[in-house]
């Protein structure tokens, strides 16, 4: 009883410093910038009127929000498919979907290049068409939906849409500039009108994740433990990849192609958390906003007055860690 006692005050301090580091983040990310402005300023930026308002209120708030909701559904996202595929290197690039979100918005800027508005809701359709397929694939693998066939079938939905965007490129070169600023992800045309509409869905769907965190516990089991403890397996991985889709399609639809934190925030969260997804699901979402607003504090005030989109920080992170992670697994995918 009394270490139990204990394992509850633990996990409930370390979710309040987590949610402490998320406020102070946020609180950072409103004050510095690539333009310095001083707090009194800020703050009277965040309440009155002049160019200091545009700047915090307009730009500041928008994006940082942005990157508290993205780092949120990319990071359940990653945790939802490394569970259900119990492959650690599984994430959403993996299963194809930024693929099929960055062939969407190639193909809107080469035959409709004035057709701006439409960007975020070609990269949802582009990001959910490959979630599906990939689906669509793997349920046909070996007759059932495996977890095996989730990881093939996103590799190759992954190399399909990356030739679609290659032959894009060689045929529409004047379209690179605009894809290039989407494929390599950041926040800094985010805006509320782009986030506002999203804020809802994105709970809606980490809550049901944390809904069926228990069956996802189960897994841990094996699927014939889970199968004789009433689990459906098989429609458990079904809705957990939808779900990874469209909060990673959400996230893409307005951050652009941001890579790994649905990688490396599961790691982190099951290395102090342990693996109970009924506390990994919220503190990864917390977690995932801390890492996506930090590495885009970094971008703004790393060489200022320019910026470096959060994308390239999180890349440049997340590689090393990738190759670590595949050295440590020392390669294979597990069944």
């Amino acid at each position: 009883m009394f270490s139990l006692k204990n394992a509850k005050a633990r996990i409930t301090a370390l979710f309040l410093l987590s949610f402490i580091i998320l406020l102070a983040v946020f609180g950072a990310s409103v004050f510095l910038g690539s333009v310095n402005i001083s707090p009194g300023e800020v703050i009277n930026g965040l309440f009155g009127k002049g160019n200091s308002a545009v700047i915090v209120r307009s730009l500041r708030v928008p994006r940082t929000l942005g990157g508290v909701i993205c780092g949120g559904a990319l990071a359940v996202s990653g945790l939802l498919l490394q569970t259900v595929t119990a492959n650690d290197l599984c994430a959403p690039n993996i299963i194809g979907i930024n693929s099929g979100a960055g062939f969407a918005v190639l193909a809107l800027t080469c035959f409709f290049p004035k057709a701006h508005f439409a960007l975020p809701y070609l990269a949802f359709l582009g990001a959910v068409t490959a979630a599906m397929l990939v689906i669509g694939i793997s349920s046909g693998y070996k007759s059932s939906f495996s977890k095996t066939g989730v990881v093939l079938s996103g590799v190759a939905v992954s190399a399909f849409f990356g030739a679609g965007i290659s032959f894009l490129s060689l045929r529409f070169p004047d379209a690179l500039p605009s894809y290039t600023a989407f494929s390599v992800g950041g926040l800094s045309g985010v805006y509320f009108e782009d986030i506002l509409p999203v804020i809802l869905p994105v709970i809606i769907l980490v809550l049901i994740s944390f809904l069926i965190s228990p069956k996802l516990n189960l897994l841990y089991l094996g699927d014939e433990s889970a199968i004789s403890l009433g689990v459906n397996t098989k429609l458990l991985r079904l809705v957990s990849i939808i779900i990874a889709a469209a909060l990673s399609a959400i996230a893409v639809s307005f951050a652009g192609l941001i890579g790994f934190v649905g990688l490396i925030v599961p790691h982190i969260t099951r290395r102090i958390a342990g693996h109970d997804n009924r506390i990994l699901v919220p503190l990864s979402a917390i977690i995932g906003g801390i890492l996506v607003t930090l590495s885009d504090i970094l971008g703004r005030t790393a060489f200022p007055p320019g910026e470096i989109p959060c994308g390239i920080f999180l890349s440049s992170l997340g590689a090393p860690f990738f190759l670590f992670l595949l050295i440590r697994q020392k390669g294979g995918i597990e069944k």
